[in-house]
């Protein structure tokens, strides 16, 4: 039987969830939420060792960039980690948009609402061995004019 959800966050702070039939366990979404709150604070302190709980080693970045496809292993990604927050750090702002759960895969919709740009995240999530990790990330990078 197929499992699925789709859960919006509110921008009061809660979170709304359309709940279809043969929803997911709520451990699962928490779990969830957990890993992408690890990206998140990755994102905010500039720690790459959040990155790396988020993580699945094998993981992928994949964006366009002048039309053509880009790549990146996580690896990579994490070893690009600042150490520090960024300078504009308290005008950043991250939410989670949707949840999408069916079995063991989930797709999770990120904003990164940041003063010079406007990002939305597409992780491509599995739960291997009962630990929910980002397999893929594909995003979209919005630049804001000054």
């Amino acid at each position: 039987m197929q499992r699925r959800i789709l859960v919006g966050l509110v921008l009061a702070g809660g979170l709304a969830a359309t709940v279809l039939p043969g929803r997911p366990a709520s451990a699962d979404i928490e779990q969830i939420r957990d890993v992408i709150g690890h990206y998140f604070a990755g994102h905010a302190t500039g720690d790459g060792s959040h990155f790396t709980r988020a993580f699945h080693p094998e993981s992928k970045l994949f964006w366009v960039r002048d039309g053509q496809l880009q790549q990146r292993t996580s690896a990579a990604y994490i070893a690009g980690a600042p150490g520090m927050p960024s300078d504009d750090e308290a005008r950043r702002k991250r939410r989670i948009v949707t949840i999408d759960v069916s079995g063991d895969a989930a797709v999770v919709k990120v904003e990164l609402d940041y003063p010079g740009a406007l990002i939305y995240d597409y992780m491509s999530m599995l739960k291997i061995e009962g630990r929910w990790q980002i397999i893929n990330k594909t995003f979209v990078v919005h630049p804001r004019g000054e």
